[in-house]
């Protein structure tokens, strides 16, 4: 796996450690938080969120995988256990770890003290990198480029940059590098960031993925552990202090080849943290060539399987007002589309849609019902929801307010198990 200048270095391929950090609560993105945590959100029809970080380690050849779970993280925890089955014989694994209040009877404070807290687990693996990634992001990496990169710089710990708007960039850690990409400034969230050199438009962003010398994790994780005033997270407290202390360099996200991969998807990375992200993710995934490609044999996006029929399309009147259709649409197994239409849409499993009815850029969640003659558009619906006949959801947002959650850009969210 490894490249033959660090298999020299270490005289065999290194040992990586991969923590990936999926205890997040995703308040902006309720209500499909409510009953999961945010990685555990479904996604792309069949998938969950934390399948995309999970299936980009294991086609980059990490298959030693901890992921670090806390809130409300029974059925991201099921997910994994069911869905991410490793082989023992060849030292493989992919474990959940939740809160284990081994320092204290506090759940995790922030990013870096679950790490911390979980430092038995680094103990035990004896890593010589490890791998600190975030859960809930949507991209494709190889990260085996990075760790690359990470040891041609004699880095102690790399950052994964890409640069976005000046106007988003406040929601995200704000980093400043010198021409060869060591990191002289790093601000988290801040109110006024710095846009990049010769592009006032953009600034250079932390994707929240992190490599570590092993050495170096433990001390700042321990370090900062010990300071009552510190956030104990990654982005507002240890790489901030970092600066001009430690080696830290930005990788170019921009500079990284998925196997299979072309020009008009590389590159791509969306933080889908609020409704608004989520539904424009996911209407990145249904154009002919969509952002985020699911069809790369070379790079599969992997998850359960699910024992369930292929998805079926029935009636079809020679006047054309009772047809089953969907275009430009990603259908998952076990739908029916029963003399309906769907357009730029994504449904997930056993989602029925009956006669007559319409669905617009639109995301149904497992077991949907959308009734005859209903009409959805912009509009996200959790799982096990039944759509009256003739109800119209997205058209009118005043009254849609008064029964769902509408999100600042208009897209209207229905919870689970909503009684309509």
């Amino acid at each position: 796996m490894a490249p033959d200048r660090i298999r020299q270095r270490f005289g065999t391929a290194p040992r990586i450690l991969v923590m990936v950090l999926a205890g997040g609560e995703g308040r902006r993105l309720a209500p499909l938080t409510e009953e999961r945590a945010k990685p555990a959100v479904p996604f792309g029809g069949r998938y969950r969120i934390i399948d995309i970080v999970l299936s980009n380690f294991v086609n980059s050849g990490m298959h030693r995988i901890n992921v670090i779970t806390q809130y409300k993280s029974h059925s991201l925890e099921v997910h994994i256990s069911r869905a991410w089955r490793m082989s023992s014989i060849l030292d493989h694994f992919i474990e959940t770890i939740p809160a284990q209040q081994r320092v204290g009877k506090d759940w995790f404070k922030g990013s870096a003290d679950a790490v911390y807290q979980c430092l038995n687990v680094v103990e035990d693996e004896t890593p010589d990198f490890v791998c600190v990634f975030g859960g809930d992001h949507v991209y494709q990496m190889d990260v085996r480029q990075m760790l690359d990169f990470h040891f041609d710089v004699n880095a102690e710990i790399t950052i994964s940059l890409i640069p976005v708007p000046l106007s988003q960039a406040s929601a995200f850690g704000v980093v400043e590098v010198d021409e060869d990409w060591k990191i002289v400034g790093f601000e988290e969230k801040p109110k006024n960031p710095k846009p990049m050199p010769g592009r006032p438009d953009l600034a250079l962003v932390s994707m929240g993925n992190y490599i570590f010398n092993t050495d170096c994790l433990v001390q700042e994780v321990t370090a900062d552990a010990a300071r009552e005033d510190s956030a104990h997270d990654f982005g507002k407290s240890i790489l901030p202090q970092c600066v001009g202390r430690r080696r830290m360099f930005g990788y170019d996200f921009s500079t990284n080849v998925v196997p299979g991969s072309t020009e008009h998807d590389r590159g791509y990375w969306r933080d889908i943290g609020t409704l608004d992200a989520y539904w424009e993710a996911h209407m990145d995934l249904v154009s002919a060539q969509p952002l985020f490609n699911f069809y790369n044999p070379r790079w599969p996006i992997r998850t359960g399987r699910r024992h369930l029929p292929p998805a079926k399309f029935v009636h079809s009147d020679e006047g054309g007002e009772r047809v089953g259709t969907a275009i430009d649409s990603l259908v998952s197994e076990g739908c029916i589309v029963s003399g309906g239409r769907i357009f730029r849409s994504v449904l997930s499993p056993r989602v029925r849609v009956h006669s007559w009815a319409r669905v617009d850029e639109s995301i149904l969640l497992d077991g949907v019902d959308v009734g005859r003659g209903a009409q959805l558009r912009r509009v996200i619906v959790d799982k096990n929801v039944r759509i009256p006949p003739g109800l119209r959801v997205g058209f009118d947002l005043e009254v849609d307010r008064q029964r769902f959650i509408v999100s600042e850009g208009g897209v209207v969210a229905v919870p689970r198990d909503a009684k309509i």
